[in-house]
């Protein structure tokens, strides 16, 4: 399961990306907001950090536009996604962009059934919101399990993206279902790493060491 983190800081991102173990973006306008910064700007920047796919959502909700929209931002750099809203218009723009052989994310899935009709379209990336359904008293795990059995079933290649990850159980939860990427707050991440138990034992190493009176080099 590929990891993308969530989030239009650059600062925080290119910290990240330092590790070689992420393997693209997600942002939003929420995350474009708190960023306080223009949009193509942060699109541009975090596209020069990365290969790998930065998904970048329109604004406008109605089909055309949308379709204006996504081929603008799939003009800044080689791996923008556009990232449209799982709506009738947002599912036309899908198969518009999709024919043009542009990259989609269709984002607030909540239902196996959305999922299906978004591969339908041609979608590249369903990003189904774990989370909220959580929030809701649902079991969001559960429809990851649906999607991907319909997706196999059916043999789409639409690829699942988990969003809404808010800790380490959904990361390993979404990999075990079978996600092929999640997408993750930075502060999610740098916790999938934290146990004290490895605290512990490397100060311990640590310690032990250093009583050996020893270098390597």
């Amino acid at each position: 399961m590929r990891i993308f983190i969530d989030t239009a800081d650059t600062n925080e991102l290119r910290e990240a990306f330092t590790t070689g173990l992420v393997d693209g973006c997600t942002t939003n306008p929420s995350l474009i907001a708190k960023a306080g910064r223009d949009f193509k700007e942060v699109i541009a920047e975090i596209c020069e950090m990365t290969d790998g796919p930065v998904s970048a959502e329109v604004a406008s909700t109605e089909a055309d536009m949308m379709i204006k929209e996504g081929k603008r931002l799939s003009e800044i750099a080689s791996n923008v996604v556009v990232k449209l809203p799982l709506t009738w218009d947002g599912l036309k723009a899908c198969r518009a962009m999709s024919e043009e052989g542009i990259d989609t994310n269709v984002t607030l899935c909540f239902t196996a059934a959305q999922a299906w009709l978004a591969a339908k379209a041609g979608a590249t990336y369903i990003s189904p919101f774990i989370g909220r359904l959580d929030d809701l008293g649902q079991q969001g795990m559960e429809l990851i399990g649906e999607i991907r059995a319909l997706y196999d079933t059916q043999d789409y290649q639409t690829q699942i993206l988990a969003a809404s990850i808010r800790g380490p159980l959904h990361v390993k939860e979404a990999a075990l279902l079978g996600a092929d990427v999640a997408t993750i707050p930075p502060k999610v991440f740098k916790a999938l790493l934290n146990h004290p138990l490895t605290d512990k034992g490397l100060s311990d190493f640590v310690k032990d060491w250093q009583g050996t009176g020893q270098s390597i080099l």
